[in-house]
C-alpha cells in the first residue's frame, strides 16, 4: 500500500495508507481531512478536491486529462504549476508515497 500525506494550508500534516482503487479524494472524504471537499464524488465536474502535489513527487503521476486540466481553471484558490484533481490521482499507481497540500479554501 501507498502512504498520502496531506499537508493542510495551516502545515498539520497526516499520514493514511490508500487502499487499492482508492483516489486521494476518497481516502481524504473517508478518514475527514479537512480542505477536501469532493462535491461532485469525484466524477470530474467540480474542482473542491484541488490539491498541490509535492514537486519531488508530481512526476510520478499519470498525466493530466485534458478535462482535468479544464476544471483546474475553476479552482477557489489559484492553481500552480503542481496543482491536480485528488479525485484523478490513484496512490497504487505510485511508486513511493506521494504528499499533497490542501488550499486555505476549495469553494
Amino acid at each position: 500500500m501507498t502512504s498520502v500525506i496531506y499537508t493542510d494550508a495551516d502545515g498539520t500534516a497526516r499520514t493514511l495508507e490508500a487502499a487499492p482503487g482508492e483516489s486521494v479524494m476518497t481516502l481524504a472524504t473517508r478518514n475527514g481531512i479537512p480542505g477536501i471537499v469532493g462535491d461532485c464524488g469525484g466524477v470530474l465536474s467540480c474542482a473542491t478536491c484541488h490539491v498541490f502535489v509535492d514537486s519531488d513527487d508530481i512526476d510520478m503521476l499519470e498525466p493530466m486529462s485534458d478535462m482535468e486540466d479544464e476544471m483546474l481553471d475553476g479552482t477557489a484558490v489559484d492553481r500552480a504549476d503542481t496543482s491536480r484533481l485528488s479525485c484523478q490521482i490513484f496512490p497504487e499507481k505510485c511508486s513511493r508515497d506521494l504528499h499533497v497540500t490542501t488550499p486555505s479554501m476549495q469553494e
